[in-house]
């Protein structure tokens, strides 16, 4: 078994990984990665080189063990997120690891300054994951609202009035500097708001105290099929397939109409379609690759004509 000396309060490793426990004894592992001795600019610059050139997964071992601190600092600033710390480093590691696998020596970069990028990417995809909010944010300007708009907005209440202090809600003011300040509409503001200030509701039932059953929303969600907007949209799919594609077909010259009625809607008896792109060539006296431009030009007209009707 490999063995560790301790000295002046930093661990000197035959086996690092030996003394990393598991995450589930989140205290343990924090203490365990505070411990292990950072690696001077020199060899990290000598592990980096056999990592690459010698493909050595020691090497590569050491420099991620060096650096699994960081990613316990990087966790912390997501804590506010609902997720469990030990998830958040466990994401993070994998992010450092991937920044050992692309770290490059000679580009004069410290390793911690690389990796940090990748750890709070990876960091960041997990939360989008996970958070209580379905695509709460899924463009680029989303996600950096998403992810700055809890600093800002406590920034800004410490700079606002001791009267203001204990608001939960922006200012239209202060609404405007966060949107300049992040280059997004006012409107994307105050929708991310709300969804960071929005409360978590447990779907599934509980006993209570009493050991009575107690009901959830899972208990008495209505059925989908009747939701309002559900059925709307399903009355709204029907006229467009009925009304809406006689509509769109009345728009096109006959010889286009029957080609998209013959490929598209046509059903034999026997469950076939109807003709073929070299049949109808042969009928209106045109190449096979004609009778396939008027197809997809008489397609593109019927959904310009689709689009309107809806």
């Amino acid at each position: 078994m490999n063995t560790a000396n301790t000295s002046t309060g930093a661990l000197t490793l035959r086996d690092p990984w030996a003394l990393v426990p598991s995450l589930g004894n989140l205290d343990a592992y924090i203490s365990a990665v505070n411990r292990i001795p950072l690696l001077s600019a020199d060899e990290e610059v000598s592990l980096a080189r056999r990592w690459r050139k010698e493909n050595d997964l020691a090497a590569a071992g050491r420099l991620v063990l060096s650096h699994l601190r960081l990613v316990v600092s990087v966790s912390r600033q997501y804590l506010g997120y609902g997720l469990p710390q030990g998830d958040l480093i466990q994401e993070g590691n994998v992010g450092l690891m991937k920044a050992v696998k692309r770290f490059d020596p000679e580009q004069g970069v410290r390793l911690v300054s690389y990796a940090l990028h990748w750890i709070k990417a990876e960091i960041h995809e997990y939360i989008l994951r996970n958070w209580r909010m379905v695509k709460v944010a899924t463009t680029k300007a989303q996600r950096k609202l998403f992810f700055n708009l809890r600093s800002m907005k406590q920034n800004l209440k410490e700079e606002a009035p001791d009267a203001d202090a204990h608001r939960s809600t922006l200012t239209d003011h202060e609404i405007d500097v966060v949107a300049d300040h992040l280059k997004v509409k006012r409107e994307d503001v105050i929708e991310m708001e709300t969804r960071l200030s929005g409360g978590d509701v447990a779907l599934e039932p509980t006993p209570d105290d009493g050991g009575e059953e107690s009901y959830a929303p899972i208990a008495y969600l209505a059925d989908e099929s009747h939701e309002p907007t559900r059925v709307i949209e399903s009355q709204r799919r029907d006229l467009l397939t009925s009304h809406g594609i006689g509509e769109a077909l009345d728009s096109l010259d006959p010889r286009s109409r029957r080609i998209v009625e013959e490929r598209w809607l046509k059903v034999n008896d026997d469950g076939s379609g109807g003709m073929t792109l070299h049949e109808l060539a042969a009928e209106y006296g045109v190449s096979a690759e004609r009778i396939r431009q008027i197809e997809v030009a008489a397609m593109k007209k019927m959904r310009k004509a689709l689009a309107e009707y809806a």
